[in-house]
């Protein structure tokens, strides 16, 4: 201990004897940690987090995909996910395996519940509500932070209405009010009591940016939403996890539950016929560790995540390799002291030792300052990944687990980079103390030097082409033709179910809002419709085209009213519009796009034929009146996209569902096209709907152009993030170069005096250390090329409409390394030159 604490003093004294190289180091080090440790911040919040739930690692899932969110049918490959409530029930009565089994609902965040506090002057509010099994919060094993949690009692039909506040909700809202529990508070209309708070940490079965405010039993759901599904054996609607007792092995248990889903299932009107009866034979359920909830954010950004711990891990080499050069350059500088000591009787090993403890205590102090790094980038990352996000359940503060990682990578650094140079320079012979290396004209840097700049060139190749690629990929994404102008219009989502409309009075209230907004000063026109172009929704059914009984296929469709196309700016190519008098009483008809008209009609006019969604026996359901322009709905990247749409309150007679089930029918946007910008327009809009209902509540409030930018958030942040690690790779490479150059010019100083005293002029020594330099850098691209030509293959998914590397891209690359290398070399080039000759071999 005596000795470690003399190794410390000395180490110390050494470091602030040049601060120089100890301020470069410690900067290399925890711009590479840093990075290294901030990705790993986001890698274990998202993608190694268990849910703060009591012993999560006996919970298991039925199902391994977050398919959202109401479904039916059947699946070709039979695996199942999402499951009807008397699926749910059946496993719950036939699996004992499981201690507990709770049921999800799997789309709550498309589905959001107003919500007002009885008794107050408080406004109604849009917020989120997940509806639960009553056995939800006892699965999980939490207590409640106040009052009490739902129970099997709750989710019984014709019990009290009940609801548990989460703990956000409550502190942000209501500043953990007391008086809260036991209150009445209006949701959907409807009368509910609020029995508790959930436990503190807590943000639901998934990580989400809009987590639950409200958790609500199921039997609920039929009187507050007036979803027709709940009860429907056909509609797969909800996520299963149960805590498993001990001993249960995973293998038998899935293969049980596959057989349970297959007994649950040969009752349903889709496995009745003889190609469902072979369906059924294929059902069945992945079981996965259910520890960590539903993976929905996870699977989103897994393939990003690793894409960044690769970059990130390719920065930390770079980073290494720099330091690894400045110990070898301290190593060298140091021989004569280390000559001496040898001399006097220190032992090698002694003197490694010593060194070693100089790397090691170098790298922690790095990974200190790597923390302060860290907290940083992972704040930034959380604001590219989730703008404007207010409750992601993702904190950049360093965990334990980080903590961990960040000086577990430090001392790995100090350990791994610091050997190396220590041995090489404790391998000095005392005479070399006696003699003057300074008469030498030798190279002056080592082999392993150079290869190390080689090496970091390479590096900054292979990254600056990445972030020139998902640049170029971001910039295809943006400058699609969208068949959209989003100019001066606004998106207002609201949620006329929630305000407790029902299906007779929908005209009236679709035709007052209408005439609302058309009473506003610039509004041009005012459409509604289900959902709007580029949001995360969707809605689609198996189409079938009447006289065509073998050709059907899936389509997209939205309800939408006659001002729908002009506001967002789709173009009519073909027929007529959605019209005013395509109302519930008369005929229906539908507008369908270009592509649906290349499936199903093959250059044929589509004008006039007609179509259905229920089987062959529904084909004359839908007339076509219209063809409109593609319009891209969803994403950039869905392409041959079959769209139809159809009038905001038409119902088919022959569907056999009663209309009153019809959950399409219910508006989910108001798409307002404006003269001019309008900044004061949100005000107007939320007074506009409170005047209509006071219920009516504003759910989102955005221009088109934003939302339309949001859908490109995660290539944005990738294409940000892979130019910043590109351009830190190009600082340190360009840092390592000046260092190995700078070192070569001062160990030929007397070289490059005896030169230029028998006539070598300026211009020539200077050539000669900038050859040297670009050399190295040279031999760099020469490996850094192919190498990023093959890494091209393995993101090539995640880029769009590209799938080799531009030429400009490279060649752009390749010069921004080479301007670097110049900068890096001209320096000690220039010093070099300007050695005075009599100077130099003076000071032999």
């Amino acid at each position: 201990m005596t000795t470690l604490i003399q190794d410390l003093r000395y180490a110390l004294r050494q470091l602030r004897k040049t601060p120089g190289f100890t301020i470069t180091v410690l900067l290399t080090l925890a711009l590479g940690i840093g990075a290294n440790a901030a990705i790993f911040t986001l890698v274990n919040s998202m993608l190694l987090q268990n849910l703060p739930i009591a012993d999560p690692k006996t919970l298991v899932r039925v199902g391994d995909a977050s398919d959202c969110c109401v479904s039916s049918g059947t699946r070709d490959d039979g695996k199942y996910s999402l499951f009807p409530t008397d699926t749910y029930e059946y496993l719950k009565r036939n699996a004992p395996d499981f201690e507990e089994l709770t049921a999800i609902q799997a789309g709550f965040g498309y589905r959001p519940i107003t919500a007002r506090r009885d008794g107050t002057q408080a406004e109604a509010r849009s917020v989120m509500g997940e509806f639960v099994s009553g056995n939800y919060f006892r699965t999980f094993g939490l207590q409640p932070r106040a009052g009490r949690l739902l129970t099997d009692n709750d989710d019984i039909k014709g019990a009290p209405m009940t609801a548990v506040m989460s703990y956000q909700t409550w502190q942000r809202e209501y500043a953990g009010d007391a008086s809260v529990i036991g209150s009445t508070f209006w949701v959907n209309t409807k009368p509910v009591t609020i029995v508790g708070i959930a436990p503190e940490g807590f943000y639901g079965d998934r990580m989400s940016t809009t987590p639950p405010d409200f958790y609500l039993p199921i039997e609920e759901m039929p009187v507050l939403a007036n979803a027709p599904y709940v009860h429907d054996p056909e509609a797969q609607w909800l996520y299963i996890i149960g805590r498993v007792k001990p001993g249960v092995a995973m293998g038998p248990l899935q293969e049980k539950i596959s057989a349970l889903l297959r007994q649950a299932f040969a009752s349903r009107r889709d496995y009745s016929s003889e190609q469902g009866r072979m369906l059924l034979a294929k059902v069945h359920a992945v079981l996965t560790l259910g520890g960590a909830g539903i993976q929905d954010m996870q699977e989103r950004y897994s393939s990003h995540m690793h894409l960044l711990i690769w970059i990130a891990g390719l920065v930390l080499l770079i980073a290494c390799a720099n330091i690894a050069n400045l110990l070898l350059v301290r190593g060298m500088a140091r021989r004569t002291e280390l000559c001496v000591r040898t001399a006097l009787g220190a032992m090698r090993g002694r003197i490694v030792r010593q060194l070693l403890t100089e790397s090691v205590l170098l790298a922690l102090l790095g990974g200190i300052v790597g923390l302060v790094v860290a907290y940083a980038g992972a704040m930034m990352l959380l604001k590219l990944a989730f703008p404007g996000a207010q409750s992601v359940p993702i904190h950049a503060s360093a965990s334990i687990t980080v903590l961990g990682f960040a000086f577990g990578l430090s001392l790995l650094t100090g350990v791994l980079f610091g050997v190396a140079p220590a041995w090489i320079a404790a391998q000095a012979q005392p005479v070399d103390a006696l003699r003057s290396g300074a008469r030498t004209t030798a190279a002056g840097t080592s082999r392993l030097q150079r290869s190390l700049v080689v090496f970091q060139a390479a590096l900054s190749l292979v990254l600056l082409v990445g972030a020139g690629l998902f640049s170029q990929s971001l910039s295809k994404l943006r400058h699609s033709d969208l068949k959209l102008d989003a100019k001066n219009r606004y998106i207002v989502h609201i949620n006329p179910q929630a305000a407790g409309y029902s299906h007779t009075q929908l005209d009236g209230l679709y035709r007052t809002m209408k005439e609302r907004f058309h009473a506003l000063p610039g509004i041009l026109k005012v459409g509604i419709s289900m959902y709007t172009p580029m949001e995360d929704n969707n809605w689609s059914d198996i189409v079938w085209v009447q006289g065509k009984p073998n050709l059907n296929a899936e389509a997209s469709w939205v309800r939408a009213n006659a001002d729908y196309f002009d506001s967002v700016g789709t173009r009519v190519v073909m027929g007529r519009s959605i019209a005013e008098t395509d109302t519930s009483a008369s005929l229906t008809v539908a507008v369908v796009n270009q592509e649906f008209v290349k499936k199903f009609f093959n250059g044929e006019n589509p004008i006039g034929h007609h179509f259905g969604t229920r089987g062959p026996g529904s084909a004359a359901d839908f007339e076509i009146v219209g063809v409109v322009e593609d319009t891209v709905y969803t994403s950039v990247r869905w392409k041959d996209h079959r769209m139809y749409f159809v009038p905001m309150t038409q119902h088919p007679a022959s569907w056999k569902d009663p209309i009153e089930n019809d959950e399409s029918m219910y508006a989910g946007t108001v798409v307002l096209q404006t003269e001019r910008p309008m900044n004061d327009l949100e005000r107007l809009v939320r007074m506009t709907l409170a005047a209509i209902n006071p219920n009516l509540t504003v759910v989102k409030f955005q221009t088109f152009e934003q939302q339309i930018a949001d859908r490109f958030n995660d290539e944005r942040m990738i294409a940000r993030l892979t130019m910043l690690f590109g351009g830190l790779a190009l600082l340190l490479a360009t840092i390592g170069l000046y260092g190995v150059t700078a070192y070569t010019v001062a160990r030929r100083t007397t070289e490059i005096g005896l030169r230029m005293a028998v006539g070598a002029e300026r211009l020539s020594v200077v050539t000669m250390v900038m050859r040297g330099a670009i050399i190295q850098i040279v031999l760099g691209l020469a490996i850094g090329i192919p190498v990023a030509l093959v890494c091209v293959r393995f993101v090539k998914a995640q880029l769009y409409e590209i799938t080799n590397a531009d030429l400009n891209i490279v060649l752009g690359a390749i010069a921004t390394v080479m301007v670097a290398a110049c900068v890096a070399g001209i320096i000690p080039a220039r010093r070099a030159a300007s050695i005075d000759p009599v100077q130099a071999l003076r000071s032999e």
